[in-house]
């Protein structure tokens, strides 16, 4: 009988594999809200998605708990390919920062495709006279400051943390909602955001913050004036805000394949790359098997970002 069994299993995800995507709408739930990184790259990948594979494709937001409400939700859904998780790098920082995330990185999904990501980006109030890290770093020496960032164990946050305990200063935390975070900077309720890039671009550049450091490898060619952290002084540096798709564990390979091919042909189209730079996001081509490689990396990278700061989740 368990032979019987183990040979349905076979022939029924080599049919779903074969059939896909004749047989149903597929679904893209989006572990954040309306409006957020996640979204647009749902939205923008939505409609080249459909038209490629002739289906309706559906995007639902789920947000909550950091990204883990949709996460959850996706896990316990059918690895079929019509239901898809699209969520950021929370996915690999969570299950370190909640003490119980409700899934394991590594074996309740398949890695689909890396999508768009962004350096986060460190920015003052201009009144804060600071035109660089070091000197941002030594007037902290001096006086108390405080910066905000997108909430608690956000990549914003822990890249700011890093950043604090590789110079050894002491910067108070002041957690907000992602949309809102540079904007405290903006108004000086605190003299320093620490965002991803697409809400912070607009703002350095008409002027009303001042941007100090990247902290990618390289700097962004959405503030190409704009250094790494890397350059001014610290080491070690290639934090990210990324977005990714993932599909329930079980999903034959076979059309975890196809639908990566999808999705690097919707975002290697001219008009999603147009939009896609507008917002100071980047992106390149990449296999889920790439992709699950640097996953790892991710996941014990955050894992011990997470431990160092003492991060904790509400």
């Amino acid at each position: 009988m368990r032979f019987v069994a183990f040979l349905f299993l076979i022939i029924s995800n080599a049919a779903g594999a074969q059939d896909w995507p004749r047989q149903k709408a597929v679904h893209i739930v989006v572990g954040f809200a309306p409006g957020a990184t996640t979204d647009l790259v749902a939205r923008l990948v939505a409609p080249k998605l459909s038209e490629a594979i002739g289906q309706s494709v559906i995007v639902e937001n789920k947000p909550g708990a950091g990204g883990n409400v949709a996460t959850q939700h996706v896990k316990r859904s059918a690895p079929d390919g019509y239901t898809l998780l699209v969520t950021s790098v929370a996915y690999a920082v969570n299950p370190s920062l909640y003490p119980n995330a409700g899934y394991d990185p590594f074996t309740d999904f398949v890695p689909v495709i890396l999508a768009p990501s962004t350096p986060n980006i460190i920015t003052v109030n201009p009144a804060v006279p600071v035109k660089n890290l070091q000197e941002l770093i030594a007037l902290a020496r001096k006086e108390q400051l405080s910066y905000a960032s997108s909430g608690i164990g956000t990549t914003t946050h822990l890249s700011m943390e890093r950043i604090k305990m590789a110079a050894k200063v002491d910067i108070t935390h002041v957690p907000y909602q992602p949309a809102q975070a540079v904007g405290a900077a903006v108004a000086g309720h605190t003299q320093i955001s620490s965002t991803s890039m697409p809400p912070a671009v607009p703002q350095v550049k008409s002027g009303k913050v001042r941007a100090i450091a990247v902290t990618s490898a390289q700097r962004s060619p959405a503030l190409p004036d704009v250094p790494t952290v890397n350059e001014q002084g610290l080491s070690g540096f290639d934090d990210l805000t990324w977005t990714a798709f993932f599909a329930p564990a079980g999903t034959p390979q076979d059309l975890v394949n196809r639908i990566n091919s999808e999705i690097n042909r919707a975002l290697s189209s001219p008009d999603v790359r147009e939009r896609l730079g507008q917002l100071g996001l980047e992106w390149r081509s990449n296999t889920s098997g790439e992709f699950a490689t640097f996953l790892r990396d991710e996941v014990h990278k955050w894992a011990k970002a997470v431990k160092d700061s003492g991060a904790k989740a509400d």
